[in-house]
C-alpha cells in the first residue's frame, strides 16, 4: 500500500509507492562518469592549469596560494577558480533601461569551481584519509571566504556527478555560488525553525539515531535515509552537535564529515554501480538557529508532470528498505 508522508517540520509531502519499486540491481547504471584516464584536453587535470582562469586558491602541501598574472601554480592538491561560464559575477551590472525596475537586481555574486584532485577519474569514495579531510577543509575555507563578503547573504556549496546530475565536466569537482539574496527554499525552512521552541534537526537526529533508517554513524555525524525521502536512496548527513555552518567545524569534525561522506558514496557505488548524484550543503552562516546538513540525491528517477504540478514526489523505494540495502542487509 502507498503512504503519503509529511516532512519532519515543513508542510511538504512525498508518496512512498513500493508497489512500483525496482530491485537495487535494476537501478544500477554505468553513466556516472567515464574511465580513469583523462583526455589531454581536460582543462581540470593537473598540468593544464593555463586552460582555466587564474586560481583564487590553490592548496598544496598544506599551504594556500593563488595564481598571479600569467603564472600558474602546479603540483597542487586542490584548486579553486572562477567558473568560466558563471551564473553570477562580481562585475555584473544592469543596463540603464533596467536600473529602475523594482523586480530585478544586478546578477552580482561569485561562482567558483573546486577541483577535488589533479587526477582525472579520481572518486571521492577512493580518497585517502588525508585527501578527504583536505577537501572538507577546502569546503570550509571557501564558504568562510565568501560568507565574509558584506554583500553575500547565502553560499551554496554542491557537487554534480554524472551527466544525469548536470555535470558538464567528468573531472572530479564541486561548485560554489555565493548569492546576494537568500534562496526561498531555505528561507522557508528558517522561518519555520524560528517559530519552534527546539531545533527540529536536533529532534529528528535523536529519533533517527535509533531508527531502522540509520545507515552510518561516527564520532561527529550520522547518515540516514530520511523518513521524508523524495527519491530512491536519498540520504541526509547531520552533525551530532548543533552547528549552523561549515565554519563551525574543527579539524576533527571535518575529518568525521569526510569519513561519513566517503562511506556513503562507497555504499552507493557498491550497491548501485556508477550512478549520477548530487549532494548539497544546507547552512546559514549568520543564523545560529539553523542546523548544518548535507543531502545526497541519487539520480535514479525523473521528476515528471505530477511532481512538477504538485511538488509532491513519488518515491518507489521506502527509506527503511533503502537503509537496509545500503547497510548490506538485503
Amino acid at each position: 500500500m502507498s503512504e503519503i508522508r509529511k516532512h519532519y517540520f515543513l508542510c511538504e509531502y512525498c508518496i512512498i509507492a513500493e508497489e512500483r519499486a525496482k530491485r537495487p540491481s535494476d537501478f544500477a547504471v554505468a553513466s556516472g562518469g567515464s574511465g580513469k584516464n583523462g583526455s589531454g584536453n581536460c582543462v581540470f587535470c593537473g598540468g593544464n592549469e593555463e586552460k582555466t582562469p587564474p586560481a583564487t586558491a590553490v592548496y598544496k602541501n598544506g599551504e594556500i596560494f593563488a595564481d598571479t598574472g600569467e603564472k600558474r601554480i602546479s603540483g597542487w592538491d586542490f584548486r579553486c577558480f572562477p567558473n568560466l561560464y558563471p551564473a553570477l559575477s562580481p562585475f555584473s551590472t544592469l543596463p540603464e533601461s533596467r536600473e529602475k525596475d523594482p523586480e530585478v537586481i544586478p546578477g552580482f555574486g561569485f561562482h567558483e569551481v573546486i577541483v577535488e584532485s589533479p587526477v582525472h577519474g579520481k572518486r571521492l569514495e577512493d580518497f585517502s584519509d588525508a585527501e578527504i579531510s583536505g577537501l572538507m577543509n577546502v569546503y570550509r575555507d571557501r564558504v568562510c571566504h565568501y560568507a565574509a563578503h558584506e554583500k553575500i547573504s547565502y553560499v551554496s556549496l554542491f557537487k554534480n556527478f554524472g551527466k544525469e546530475a548536470g555535470a558538464s565536466q567528468d573531472h572530479p569537482h564541486s561548485q560554489l555560488i555565493a548569492l546576494p539574496v537568500c534562496p526561498q527554499l531555505v528561507e522557508k525552512e528558517l522561518a519555520t525553525i524560528r517559530g519552534l521552541k527546539n531545533c527540529p534537526y536536533c529532534t529528528l537526529l535523536e529519533k533517527e539515531k535509533v531508527s531502522p533508517r540509520l545507515i552510518f554513524e561516527n564520532s561527529g555525524f550520522i547518515a540516514f535515509a530520511p523518513y521524508y525521502s523524495t527519491v530512491p536512496f536519498e540520504v541526509w548527513i547531520l552533525p551530532k552537535k548543533h552547528i549552523n555552518f561549515l565554519g563551525g567545524l574543527d579539524s576533527g569534525l571535518l575529518f568525521a564529515l569526510g569519513e561519513v561522506l566517503r562511506d556513503m558514496l562507497g555504499r552507493y557505488s557498491k550497491l548501485l554501480g556508477t550512478l549520477s548524484y548530487n549532494y548539497m550543503f544546507y547552512q546559514f552562516f549568520e543564523t545560529p538557529e539553523y542546523h548544518l546538513n548535507l543531502r545526497l540525491l541519487p539520480r535514479l528517477s525523473t521528476a515528471a508532470g505530477f511532481e512538477l504540478n504538485t511538488g509532491i514526489y513519488i518515491n518507489t523505494v521506502s527509506p527503511e528498505k533503502a537503509a537496509s540495502y545500503l547497510k548490506g542487509n538485503e
